[in-house]
């Protein structure tokens, strides 16, 4: 993995996903996701992403289990994101993928759509994120249709190698070319943020801190 690269993750794991929502919307990007969850209370994660596109099965015959090519390519520090249109009727991931996932060093797994096995990949302390946990297997339900293509997740496109950050909050993408500014503008959030939280820690009402020009500082100090 490139250095810069790296050290932009290492930055974006230290924020959380509204800081780096707000920093998007400051920049007229789209990248925030709802509605995708730690399925267990897993820890945030923040990588690059490995995509899959899913597919409902048909006469077509499926090449590959899925996500198994995804995670097989995938380099230690990366993420899966996985694309099955929001589906919750059936599972696209099960702890035999968090297993070899874990293995491989990947960081967790995203997934607009859901998963199955929650217990298990609780018990490996594997980070999986989706829309719903459910029991249905994938078996003559759906297929893997590519990995490592554009997809979409929550409605945000998602290309391989574009970052990934995932907490309690939700999900946030960042297109890798985009990646520095993003992470800069979320780092001067946080920085107000945490003063506007020292203020009010210090006893100053929080009506008057909110209402002072605090959030807005991010425009006055954009190059």
């Amino acid at each position: 993995m490139d250095e810069n690269v790296r050290d932009l993750i290492d930055r974006l794991a230290r924020l959380d996903t509204p800081a780096v929502s707000d920093a998007l919307d400051y920049l007229s990007l789209r990248g925030a996701v709802i509605g995708i969850h730690p399925v267990w209370p897993c820890p945030r994660i923040a990588g690059r992403a490995i995509t899959v596109k899913i597919a409902p099965a048909g006469l077509t015959r499926p090449e590959h289990h899925l996500a198994t090519p995804a995670v097989e390519t995938a380099s230690p520090g990366d993420i899966i994101v996985i694309d099955n249109a929001g589906r919750t009727d059936v599972s696209c991931w099960g702890d035999i993928l968090s297993n070899a996932a874990q293995v491989k060093g990947i960081r967790g797994v995203v997934i607009d759509g859901a998963c199955r096995d929650v217990d298990g990949s609780r018990g490996l302390e594997f980070p999986v994120y989706a829309r719903a946990g459910v029991p249905v297997t994938a078996r003559s339900r759906i297929i893997q249709e590519s990995f490592n293509t554009l997809i979409q997740c929550g409605g945000v496109q998602v290309r391989p190698g574009d970052l990934v950050l995932a907490d309690g909050s939700g999900i946030t993408f960042i297109p890798q070319e985009r990646a520095e500014e993003v992470v800069e503008a979320a780092e001067r959030i946080v920085e107000r943020e945490a003063a506007m939280v020292q203020a009010v820690r210090a006893g100053r009402s929080v009506v008057d801190v909110m209402a002072e020009s605090a959030f807005q500082a991010i425009h006055e100090t954009k190059a």
